[in-house]
């Protein structure tokens, strides 16, 4: 069987797609990135907002008409979108096969054998991941599922249910795999990482997580993404200061600075613990980047609690944000609220808000110039080197093009002299010294290894 898979949404769905990705591959299943070769397709959807929630639709309706066509035999949804919306979406979509939720996921495989389209007998540890993209040296890795905090805007936890961390000791292996396939950065995702460990009380927490990652794995570069303020403890500020291959780099979402607003969202933050432990980090920890999120437009949202908001990021003066407009979800609490801020308010506020974080990211990255910065090279373009250095987290916050390093290969650590910022979020510098060279690290072959293990499913 060709199988077409299209992940949708946050990179908590690209591990779970690769996951299943390598089991159908372990069981007869052949990989194409070519929709049109494809037998069965899968949709791994996104639900967290409504302009990922049409990306979602659309890929489902594409995937319909390569079925009408004569091309695919199957066409299958999963994930979170599916999850809120199964009953709807198998209503307006017959065209669609199989609708699984995410909570439903673990049938996938049983579904597809019963089709007679993939084979019976599992041979793979269930850590090994299929990877289909441009960079094999860039993974990621969940490490609890689900979500424990009420968000007056977010359905996350309708569609993953409640925190559930994942032991450390599958954790660890997981990573040691994506090491052997060639991994030389990983990226530690999951609803909020500060919350891992408290579920299982077995002592393990996300400090003692990244303390075993250094000690058990070889892999150059650790990076933290989602982590909410309010878990940052001054144990966790140790580890990352004491222990150079976890990158100086978080990803904090804060969503807004107006008290008002924080306290409508039911958010645990306020302005003033977002202002201390930002103080905190950056007193403990050199040079490290800030990436927040905001969001615009939230019921309520007056013109002042907008101001607060930008003047807050002002004052902090974060290397990176991101940002979107409100939309309510159903089945949220704010989604009872009267949505009283206009699209053309929310739009107009949203590019306020871009337009002044464009200008501090520019100026924040001006303080590099001059220095090295280690930086980690991704591709070759045209001739040209590109990478990115520990400030900057793949896919989100922009590039280094490295004059002179075009002949090594990606994944391979150096220090580049930072000569300029363009375009407000990029940088270019020149080779200085490789720290860490690497071959390039093969793709994930279509023979998967047979690895056993009395390790579970992972959280699924």
């Amino acid at each position: 069987m060709k199988l077409g898979f299209i992940t949708l949404g946050c990179d908590k769905n690209t591990v779970d797609s690769e996951r299943y990705l390598a089991q159908l591959a372990d069981r007869g299943a052949e990989y194409t990135d070519d929709l049109a070769e494809a037998e069965v397709i899968v949709i791994n959807t996104c639900g967290f907002i409504d302009a990922a929630k049409k990306e979602s639709l659309d890929a489902i309706v594409q995937a319909g008409a390569l079925k009408e066509a004569g091309s695919c035999k199957a066409v299958v949804a999963v994930g979170c979108m599916v999850q809120r919306h199964k009953s709807e979406l198998e209503e307006a979509l017959p065209e669609v096969d199989l609708f699984l939720g995410s909570s439903e996921m673990d049938r996938l495989l049983p579904e597809l054998e019963a089709r007679g389209l993939i084979d019976d007998v599992p041979s793979i540890h269930p850590g090994v991941r299929l990877f289909t993209g441009d960079a094999p040296h860039i993974r990621y890795l969940k490490v609890s599922e689900g979500c424990d905090h009420g968000c007056a805007f977010c359905a996350i936890p309708l569609m993953r249910g409640k925190h559930r961390s994942f032991a450390l000791d599958e954790v660890i292996r997981e990573a040691q795999l994506l090491e052997a396939q060639g991994a030389r950065e990983v990226n530690l995702v999951a609803q909020d990482l500060a919350h891992y460990g408290r579920d299982r009380r077995d002592g393990f927490a996300l400090p003692e997580l990244l303390e075993a990652l250094v000690r058990e794995t070889g892999i150059p570069w650790l990076r933290m993404l989602y982590l909410y303020s309010s878990g940052i403890t001054p144990r966790l500020l140790e580890v990352m200061a004491s222990q150079p291959r976890i990158l100086p780099y978080l990803d904090m979402p804060m969503q807004h600075a107006s008290d008002t607003v924080l306290a409508r969202m039911r958010r645990p933050e306020r302005q003033h613990t977002i202002r201390e432990r930002v103080q905190m980090l950056r007193a403990v920890v050199p040079d490290l980047a800030i990436r927040t999120t905001c969001i615009v437009g939230f019921p309520g949202e007056t013109e002042r609690d907008f101001d607060q908001l930008m003047a807050f990021l002002e004052e902090i003066q974060f290397e990176r944000v991101g940002a979107f407009t409100y939309s309510a979800q159903d089945g949220t609490r704010a989604a009872d609220m009267v949505d009283d801020v206009p699209e053309s308010v929310k739009r107009q506020r949203l590019e306020r808000l871009l337009e002044l974080q464009r200008q501090i990211t520019g100026e924040r990255y001006e303080r590099f110039i001059g220095r090295p910065a280690r930086t980690m090279i991704d591709r070759i373009v045209e001739g040209e080197a590109q990478g990115r250095t520990v400030w900057q987290a793949d896919d989100v916050d922009g590039i280094i093009n490295v004059q002179g390093a075009e002949s090594l290969s990606a994944g391979s650590i150096v220090d580049a002299v930072i000569e300029g910022v363009e375009d407000d979020v990029d940088f270019r510098g020149t080779l200085l010294r490789v720290i860490d060279a690497s071959a390039s690290p093969p793709r994930q072959p279509r023979s998967l290894p047979v690895l056993s293990s009395s390790i579970g499913s992972f959280g699924r």
